[in-house]
């Protein structure tokens, strides 16, 4: 049935018909940004079909981007948006503290270990893994998820790779996955692009709280994604206790799948406590080696059931999906290397010395911030992040704000990630002075006036 108003026509009986019928009518061009959806009411009615029909539809097409809801304005096209990303921002003339990336100079140079990765060609119908990192990942997995166990390993293209392949082996669009909030960008744009719904579990100083993932799986959540250590953006590791306590709750849901990114891995101080119990069904533990070998190196090792393992290698098919051999060669030639092992855990004592001194010259001048682990620092700044973020770029500084991690509430993130690691004292310093005003200029400018109607001076002394 098509609908007849001066609109565009919307077609279908289903919502995946109707979502794709708004689709084609954007990309042809008859519906452009801005332009307004019929009421849920009045396409129902026009299409003769339940209004929950259409709600889905236009809970599907908001999840891609491609409508949002802009309340008494109706549902209208989106313009196309960009999503945030990780990395250096392009094209600033600002010192960029809300990168998130590792020191390249603490990267170790793959130079002397290329010459051990070269070898024979690899050619189509191979194995995907190489032998060589297969058994160094075999051992490394193995102290990891515990020796009894049973469990397959898969190589990925890094562990966003890995969680993209994870989710949709396992789900189907509109399934809810349990996501930290805040949350690393990298799994909350898999998670909205995948069509998939994120139920956001809030993160505290322990990692993800238990109250938020019994909340979640209540809601029916099909996949978690945590982080046992170095959680970005806020830096919390999975305590013992909380560890535990998560496992006792997952222990009632054991086909929920559980993907845990450990992506600070070598690099990390504090020791690796798992939500994943002996008995769950569904699982896999995920760490990439980006941070302590570079970016560049797209390769994530995901140990995981040997169930889930398998769906997952149908996923990476020899000559077209695979990672690398040569690759896989420098990576495990770099990995049993002594001098190079020998510059992650420096590196790793650096990051977290670092941040520990920045931390404490924030708590000096009156921000007081917990170091955390990982790259970054998440400081409450007591004031709406974005406008700090504006008084500090004025101040020569490009910083990272907590709105663009968050998943639940409208409200305005008071938090900035912050990436420090690399700052020496005196810029350390100067940033420290620069944040101390910035929240002063904000925290005015966010205060009401007494003279606001709203304000409580104004109520308590009506004129």
């Amino acid at each position: 049935m098509i609908l007849d108003v001066p609109a565009p026509p919307i077609v279908g009986r289903t919502a995946g018909e109707i979502a794709e019928s708004v689709r084609e009518l954007a990309e042809r061009g008859q519906l452009t940004a801005g332009d307004a959806l019929p009421s849920v009411r009045a396409l129902a009615d026009a299409l003769g079909i339940n209004r929950n029909t259409v709600v889905a539809a236009y809970r599907q097409l908001a999840q891609a981007g491609i409508v949002e809801s802009r309340g008494r304005a109706g549902t209208r096209l989106a313009a196309v948006r960009r999503m945030p990303q990780e990395g250096f921002a392009a094209g600033s003339v600002l010192r960029d503290v809300g990168t998130g990336n590792p020191d390249p100079a603490r990267i170790p140079d793959p130079s002397r270990a290329l010459s051990r990765a070269a070898g024979r060609p690899v050619l189509y119908g191979e194995p995907v893994i190489d032998p060589d990192l297969a058994a160094w990942a075999t051992n490394w997995m193995r102290d990891a998820v515990g020796g009894e166990r049973e469990f397959a390993l898969t190589i990925t293209g890094g562990a966003s790779d890995a969680i993209d392949r994870l989710l949709s082996q396992a789900l189907t669009r509109e399934d809810a996955v349990a996501l930290e909030d805040p949350c690393f960008l990298s799994s909350l744009n898999t998670v909205r692009l995948g069509g998939y719904r994120p139920v956001a579990v809030p993160v505290d100083d322990e990692g993800m709280t238990v109250k938020g993932l019994q909340a979640a799986l209540d809601a029916g959540v099909r996949a978690v994604v945590c982080t046992p250590r170095a959680q970005n953006p806020t830096g919390a590791s999975l305590t013992a206790e909380r560890a535990e306590a998560l496992r006792a709750v997952l222990a009632r849901h054991p086909y929920v799948l559980v993907i845990e990114d450990d992506h600070f891995s070598l690099l990390s101080p504090e020791p690796y406590h798992s939500v994943i119990g002996p008995a769950h069904q569904r699982w896999a533990l995920v760490r990439s080696v980006s941070k302590f070998l570079g970016p560049d190196m797209c390769l994530a090792v995901a140990a995981s059931d040997p169930d889930t393992a398998e769906r997952l290698a149908l996923r990476l098919s020899p000559g077209t999906t695979w990672v690398s051999h040569l690759l896989q060669r420098l990576a495990v030639a770099m990995l049993t290397d002594g001098d190079v092992t020998a510059q992650i855990q420096a590196a790793g004592a650096h990051y977290a010395e670092r941040n520990a001194a920045f931390a404490r010259r924030l708590d000096a001048a009156g921000l007081p911030t917990r170091a955390g682990d990982g790259l970054s620092l998440w400081l409450d700044v007591g004031a709406p992040a974005r406008l700090v973020a504006e008084q500090l770029m004025r101040r020569g500084w490009l910083a990272r704000v907590g709105d663009e991690f968050m998943l639940a509430g409208a409200a305005a993130s008071r938090h900035l990630r912050l990436t420090v690691h690399d700052l020496d004292d005196a810029d350390a310093e100067r940033l420290v002075t620069d944040l101390v005003a910035a929240r002063t200029v904000a925290a005015a400018a966010a205060a009401p006036s007494a003279s606001d109607p709203r304000s409580p001076e104004s109520r308590a002394n009506p004129s």
